[in-house]
């Protein structure tokens, strides 16, 4: 039977990554072209906090993942599933879960690695002003939704996987041919 305790804390470990991937959406990097004493045009990023918030979400998905990967046992590590129905089902949701946790991942790391750049280069007033690049709405967003993905695919196989880890073998019954003395 599947654990309360284990699915308690992935679904805690998931709704953090979950807040703190949407309050780093809300929290990307905003920039204005300011002009220094030196007569050239720079660009101003305020508050870099979509960073922190971002790897944040990062880690706590990680170790909910892991969390769930370690109690299965990968489902490659330990005992073989007895043929079934929810073998099959925790197959899927296995690889379905990875994919989904791979995405969030990226999405994360790469919104997160986005918003710390900030343009170093300046322009003097009559050129061109320069440009200021921030990380595209939504990609916080998009990490934020494959968190809540792998969240319930991830506790869907824990589940699956556990009753499949329970079964009784359809081949356990009696064979019919007995070798002894009764």
């Amino acid at each position: 039977m599947a654990s309360t305790v284990v699915l308690v804390a992935v679904f805690v470990l998931d709704l953090v990554a979950f807040a703190l991937a949407v309050a780093a959406e809300q929290r990307r990097n905003t920039a204005k072209i300011v002009t220094g004493s030196d007569n050239k045009r720079y660009c101003q990023y305020d508050s870099d906090i979509a960073t922190g918030l971002g790897v944040g979400a990062l880690l706590f998905l990680l170790v909910s993942h892991l969390l769930i990967m370690a109690v299965s046992r990968c489902l490659c590590c330990g005992k073989g599933l007895r043929p079934s129905a929810s073998r099959a089902w925790a197959i899927a949701l296995f690889i379905t879960t990875w994919v989904f946790f791979l995405i969030a991942e990226i999405c994360l790391l790469a919104g997160s690695v986005r918003n710390a750049y900030h343009t170093k280069y300046r322009t003097m007033l009559s050129e061109s002003p320069p440009s200021c690049e921030t990380l595209r709405k939504g990609i916080f967003g998009a990490g934020a939704a494959f968190t809540v993905l792998t969240g319930i695919v991830s506790e869907l196989y824990y589940v699956i996987f556990s009753n499949a880890n329970e079964a009784p073998s359809p081949y356990s019954r009696d064979s019919g041919i007995r070798m002894g003395n009764l």
